[in-house]
């Protein structure tokens, strides 16, 4: 699908239903609620539940059309500040391709792993939480 192509239909889908007069600072809202309801099947997915296979396949489904649901009030904020979707995600393709490289990506990643390693080991041996630098400290 091009986001071109969707981004008008989008404009003219709430357009004939006067859904475009809606206030930016609601349609914010409406995102935030989505974002909580996208949280709440990731957590879920991650682990927070038992499911079977089939409950989680339903919770990918309903996942998807969460992001999309998402999608849809990213969509109408771009639209109520006249912002195009396709220049928006070019402009950030830019900057995350100038901001680092692969290999610098890479070591981030090492790191990042590794500190969650550390951090889930201290979780199931005991009460220390380790730190982003390897320490540990006694919760309290």
């Amino acid at each position: 699908m091009d986001i071109r192509a969707y981004q008008r239909w989008f404009e003219e889908y709430d357009r004939a239903r006067g859904w475009d007069r809606v206030e930016p600072c609601h349609v914010l809202a409406h995102l935030v609620e989505e974002v909580g309801e996208i949280a709440r099947h990731v957590l879920r997915l991650d682990g927070y539940r038992d499911l079977s296979e089939d409950e989680r396949q339903a919770e990918i489904e309903q996942l998807a059309m969460e992001i999309n649901d998402a999608f849809v009030f990213l969509t109408k904020l771009a639209i109520c500040y006249n912002l195009e979707l396709a220049d928006i995600l070019a402009k950030g393709q830019a900057k995350a391709e100038a901001r680092t490289n692969v290999e610098e990506g890479r070591r981030e990643m090492a790191r990042y792993l590794e500190a969650r390693r550390r951090r889930l080991q201290a979780l199931v041996e005991g009460d220390a939480v380790a730190t982003e630098d390897g320490d540990s400290s006694s919760k309290e």
